[in-house]
């Protein structure tokens, strides 16, 4: 079974399909794919996002092929719950990882409350356009400054410490921080989803 990955996010799809391991599936990136272009993302929420992107995998590859996607959002309690769905872009289109790090990390600088939630929505698309969604949410703490750089296009991985741990995302193995994730607990899901097709 083929499934193609609406991302061209290489820290992302290695995550992803490490979590798909043992499985009898090909999972394919559009890079991989041969795919040009990109969806918009112009949907009022993650699952709008995620389906946008998904929706697009679906349309540009071979039939036959599942199309799977995700949207994760970031919000803040202090800043009234931004970025959110903003989260790679609120501060600027091309903002670079470490651009987006610093400015989240200005803009609460005088706050007290340093709580947030990361959010994940998986969207699937089966060969004959049926949608499936899958979510999964994460809590913790932002640090005052990075402790380690943050992995490539991931740019609270370096100032986010989940609830009950003591490392932020980019300390962590893939495999540890598949377990614990928002974007792991969305994915399980759906690895749960094709193994029961499978079966």
């Amino acid at each position: 079974m083929d499934i193609i990955l609406g991302t061209r996010n290489p820290s992302k799809a290695e995550q992803i399909k490490a979590m798909f391991k043992g499985l009898p599936l090909r999972v394919t990136t559009l890079s991989e794919a041969g795919v040009e272009g990109d969806a918009i993302e112009d949907g009022a929420t993650l699952k709008d996002n995620a389906f946008k992107k998904a929706l697009f995998a679906h349309e540009n590859t071979p039939h036959g092929c599942w199309a799977m996607a995700e949207d994760t959002g970031f919000f803040i309690n202090a800043l009234g719950g931004a970025p959110g769905i903003w989260a790679a872009r609120w501060a600027g289109e091309k903002a670079t990882t470490n651009e987006i790090t610093a400015h989240t990390l200005e803009l609460l600088k005088n706050q007290l409350d340093r709580s947030a939630t990361f959010e994940t929505v998986v969207a699937i698309v089966s060969p004959s356009g049926q949608e499936h969604f899958f979510t999964g949410k994460v809590t913790g703490q932002i640090l005052a400054s990075p402790r380690v750089p943050p992995q490539p296009k991931m740019p609270y991985s370096g100032i986010f410490v989940p609830e009950g741990e003591h490392q932020v995302w980019a300390e962590m193995t893939i495999e540890y921080e598949n377990r614990i994730s928002h974007r792991g607990q969305a994915f399980r899901q759906a690895r749960a989803f094709f193994e029961n097709l499978i079966e």
